[in-house]
């Protein structure tokens, strides 16, 4: 007889595991099912890992590129590729050990295995080989399947010289010369990482600009300064094929009719990721599914089914770990008949780790524009800043954008040093209605790089002190 829970998830990542613990906290009979350890992509193959990788990276290029600007002399600097790996796959299993903790904990079962849909109730766990190992029967199934990397014929990922990001963590050895194919902030960060080591990096784009989806000046200041870098850019480029000749990768592109080819020893797949739809007895069951993604209702990310709730990557963009954990939690306590707010879509942070950072929040000036909006915009650069003076971090900027009549913050735009950790504030000041004078009459610390903020929301209104 199948064990029988309240709660069933299937899936153990962002979405998933926060699912399953809040699930605990409210005294639901819960289990979650994850073929691998617990922290889905984001903990074992994406946020922590990565931005391990790129500390080590940051670390470095500090102390090569600019340790004397700090009367610091580094002797004979060099690194070993292999523990730079290795640090970061420690890290990641340190940390999914204390998810497997904290599900523990919380009184949540645990299974290791693929689970399946056999009815609306129902899931049947299958191990490694695909023998069916139990079924568990759940009031409410909650589907956090997350998503894997997008692939196309043109680029035949071999994960050996035609690569994803998993294989871009992993890697035995540093590669002399590195394509990424794709330059959101999966694309960005590796071309980062991999260019300060010593890799020489070309990054292709198919759009206008690399971090396509920010706006374009910030975009345009981080394409600068990754070329003063030594990478090559390649934008509004397509690219036509990629194909393994002789042990190295030759990348045909066409940029304005204009076709080359380009020539690597390994090539990034970066080109977005898609959902995790398949054989999960989706189709069986009539599952609602659009774009390789689950229909949900975004108030209670019920699926067509009831009692079947999808979250997290799996139901399509934005694909953040940190939107996959406010879903799950609001989407048990839905279940739970607790009365919430729905999640905001247009209040997400999102955060590129390269440096200098990207942060953003809100609307764009392009957003703006075509939207028919009426804006005020207020900068303040980094290079006007007492702190960034001090800790050498003077590149970069913060850009605000207000409602022309009202004052209210409609988008914020971030790049610099520290610009991931400073976004917090903006995304509250915009939840709570702020505008560029409640921001200005906001005291912030000094001497900190958030005041930047303060002095962007005066530059607004012409009133800034310090430029």
């Amino acid at each position: 007889m199948a064990n029988q829970y309240q709660i069933a998830v299937l899936g153990g990542g962002p979405g998933g595991y926060v699912a399953a613990i809040r699930a605990g906290q409210l005294g639901f009979k819960t289990v979650v099912i994850d073929k691998d350890n617990l922290g889905g992509i984001c903990l074992n193959w994406g946020c922590i890992p990565t931005k391990s990788l790129l500390k080590n990276a940051e670390i470095y290029d500090n102390l090569k590129n600019h340790g004397k600007d700090f009367g610091i002399y580094a002797k004979d600097l060099t690194f070993k590729f292999e523990e730079i790996i290795k640090r970061s796959r420690n890290i990641s299993d340190k940390i999914t050990k204390n998810v497997e903790m904290l599900v523990k904990k919380n009184k949540v079962d645990r299974i290791r295995g693929f689970g399946k849909l056999a009815s609306k109730n129902e899931i049947e766990i299958f191990d490694e080989s695909g023998k069916k190992t139990q079924s568990i029967s759940a009031d409410n199934i909650i589907i956090s399947t997350g998503a894997r990397p997008r692939t196309i014929p043109q680029i035949p990922v071999d994960k050996k010289n035609i690569i994803t990001s998993t294989e871009a963590m992993i890697l035995e050895k540093l590669p002399k010369d590195l394509i990424v194919i794709g330059a959101g902030a999966i694309g960005v960060e590796f071309a980062y990482f991999y260019s300060v080591l010593g890799t020489k990096v070309t990054i292709i784009e198919m759009l206008d600009n690399i971090l396509p989806i920010e706006d374009v000046e910030v975009s345009q200041a981080l394409e600068k300064n990754f070329k003063k870098r030594g990478i090559d850019v390649y934008t509004k480029t397509t690219v036509e094929k990629a194909e393994i000749k002789n042990d190295k990768v030759v990348v045909s592109i066409n940029q304005n009719n204009v076709r080359k080819e380009l020539t690597a020893e390994k090539v990034l797949n970066a080109i977005g990721v898609v959902g995790n739809v398949e054989g999960i007895g989706l189709e069986e069951l009539g599952i609602e599914i659009i774009k390789n993604h689950i229909k949900v209702d975004k108030n209670t990310y019920q699926t067509n089914i009831p009692g079947i709730y999808a979250i997290g990557d799996v139901i399509g963009p934005p694909w953040l770990a940190h939107v996959a954990s406010a879903e799950a939690i609001h989407c048990v306590e839905t279940i739970k008949g607790i009365k919430n707010h729905p999640i905001d879509y247009d209040n997400i942070p999102g955060c590129t780790y390269c440096q200098p950072q990207v942060a953003s929040v809100g609307l764009t000036e392009q957003k703006c524009k075509e939207h028919g909006i009426q804006y005020k915009v207020g900068k303040f650069p980094f290079m006007a800043s007492g702190k960034a003076f001090a800790i050498g971090e003077r590149e970069g900027f913060v850009k605000l954008i207000f409602d022309e009549k009202y004052g209210e913050l409609l988008g914020a735009h971030i790049i610099g040093s520290e610009a991931t950790e400073m976004i917090a504030e903006l995304v509250l000041a915009r939840s709570h209605g702020a505008t560029a004078h409640s921001i200005i009459k906001t005291i912030h610390a000094h001497p900190t790089l958030s005041e930047s903020i303060m002095e962007a929301a005066a530059n607004s209104l012409n009133e800034s002190i310090h430029i």
